[in-house]
């Protein structure tokens, strides 16, 4: 599982899905661990990870500025039930969203200073794919056909006083009719354009985390379908 806090990916893994440690510049190895924030920095690997360890690594996430973070690894024997440990801290809200592709071109859109991919909560009774048809197709004004999931993402964010946790389906589209394409601006979006490859790569210096990893994704699955 990778959860995205303030734009920081937390990583939970099993220990056999540790095998390469040069990829981290620190690793800490502490039974009873109250964090020390001046460690999270560059690529952190925490093991033998228990309860009260998730806890300090949440508030620090959430609550300390890590301009020097790229990314958190929680390394645990309990997976299962780490995961829902961290689950049971946040209202769980449920989100859809699409990778609209015309030839080798990406649909995004800009929204709030930056570029994202267009996404929404899903409504009640709405099944995952249909809310991410339903959200692509009101945000942008277009028509799409929804094909493959792509990945689900997980993010985190502050509304009032709670604490949500989004989980996100992404799915793999593609537009039928673009010809009223157009921004929905009671969603603060400002902007829908189609992407080319150089032009995405450029968008990714301003987006978030969690949609460079969709984008990644895509790139791939392009990839291997290519070979």
């Amino acid at each position: 599982m990778r959860i995205y806090i303030k734009d920081k990916p937390l990583r939970i893994k099993q220990p056999e899905k540790v095998s390469d440690l040069s990829q981290f510049d620190q690793i800490v190895e502490e039974d009873d661990l109250l964090i020390n924030e001046k460690k999270f920095q560059g690529r952190l690997l925490i093991r033998n990870a228990h309860h009260g360890t998730i806890k300090s690594i949440l508030f620090i996430l959430h609550n300390k500025k890590l301009k020097n973070l790229e990314s958190v690894t929680v390394e645990t024997e309990n997976y299962d039930e780490t995961v829902d440990y961290i689950k049971s801290k946040f209202k769980i809200l449920k989100a859809a969203g699409g990778v609209v592709v015309d030839k080798d071109r990406v649909l995004m859109i800009h929204r709030l200073g930056k570029w994202d991919l267009p996404k929404g909560k899903i409504e009640k009774g709405e099944s995952m794919s249909e809310g991410a048809k339903r959200e692509v197709q009101e945000e942008c004004n277009v028509k799409v056909k929804v094909k493959d999931k792509l990945c689900t993402t997980w993010h985190t964010y502050t509304k009032g006083d709670k604490s949500i946790l989004k989980k996100t389906a992404w799915y793999m589209m593609e537009c039928l009719d673009d010809s009223k394409m157009e921004p929905q601006v009671e969603e603060d979006i400002d902007e829908v354009r189609w992407m080319n490859e150089k032009e995405l790569n450029v968008a990714m210096y301003n987006t978030y985390k969690s949609i460079t990893h969709v984008y990644q994704k895509y790139k791939k699955l392009k990839k291997t379908q290519r070979v």
